[in-house]
């Protein structure tokens, strides 16, 4: 299966910036899926195009939409920012099978540790032995479980 989208970067970067007006660049990029400074491009294509403008509010800035400009290409011309914005700006309800954005899977990944898997992730299983064989077989597995995790990050 091909992986592929129907709208460009620009064309989702522009939603991006119409959900959120105070979008940080960095956080559309990791919604968009490319680079902070391929959005920042995109932006000012967007600018130079009319379609975007961008205020300065304090350290950060403000991204408004000009509903009123056209699409760029002839078989959508006729369309407006406006017109696309009011099928796209809802975001969809939030139902069972439907896919997070990328941002919310990134910032899941973020706080949840990932859990070690494999041999040395699982617990020893009791055995009947001289209390001097399980301490060594406990440290074994310690050391084990320590090299598994050190490759993790």
């Amino acid at each position: 299966m091909s992986n592929w989208t129907l709208f460009s970067n620009h064309g989702h970067v522009l939603v991006c910036l119409a959900r959120d007006p105070d979008a940080r660049l960095r956080d559309v990029a990791i919604n968009v899926g490319i680079t902070e400074r391929a959005v920042q491009k995109i932006v000012r294509d967007l600018q130079d195009g009319g379609m975007v403008s961008v205020t300065k509010v304090g350290r950060r800035n403000c991204y408004r939409i000009h509903k009123k400009a056209s699409l760029r290409h002839d078989l959508e011309a006729h369309c407006t920012l406006r017109d696309l914005n009011s099928i796209i700006k809802k975001k969809p309800e939030s139902t069972p099978g439907t896919v997070k954005p990328l941002s919310a899977n990134v910032l899941e990944a973020r706080s949840v540790k990932p859990k070690p898997t494999g041999i040395a992730s699982q617990k020893p299983k009791p055995k009947k032995s001289t209390p001097a064989k399980a301490s060594k077989s406990k440290s074994k597995t310690s050391k084990a479980a320590e090299r598994q995790q050190g490759s993790l990050f």
